[in-house]
């Protein structure tokens, strides 16, 4: 049974860190391509990184590159996000993701930038 826990949000001041986990159970990280999603309230969901399966290298989008970075521990079945220099309009629910003949997503860590 395909399940991701994401931990890790809260609230950060502008300029702030904080680092988001995806724990996964059911299939192996490593060999799906894993995702980092947010969404506020009444907008689409939005692609935030992409975990290539296999070497894991990966993608950010515009909006966080130089920011935010995307990692994997295999041994620890997790995905990572670590956001540094936190903006306000990173204040958003965080979800995990992965493709395995349907999407499967977590039940989302918020995270609030607020001084």
């Amino acid at each position: 049974q395909v399940q991701l826990v994401e931990s890790g949000g809260g609230l950060v001041q502008p300029g702030g860190s904080l680092r988001l986990s995806c724990v996964a159970s059911g299939f192996a990280v490593s060999v799906f391509a894993m995702t980092w999603y947010r969404q506020a309230p009444g907008r689409e969901r939005e692609l935030v990184a992409l975990i290539s399966w296999g070497d894991g290298s990966t993608t950010h989008a515009d909006a966080v590159i130089g920011r935010f970075a995307a990692s994997r521990d295999n041994a620890k079945n997790t995905v990572y996000l670590q956001m540094n220099k936190q903006k306000f309009e990173d204040t958003v629910l965080y979800y995990c993701s992965v493709h395995d003949g349907r999407d499967y997503w977590g039940q989302g860590t918020q995270v609030t930038v607020s001084s």
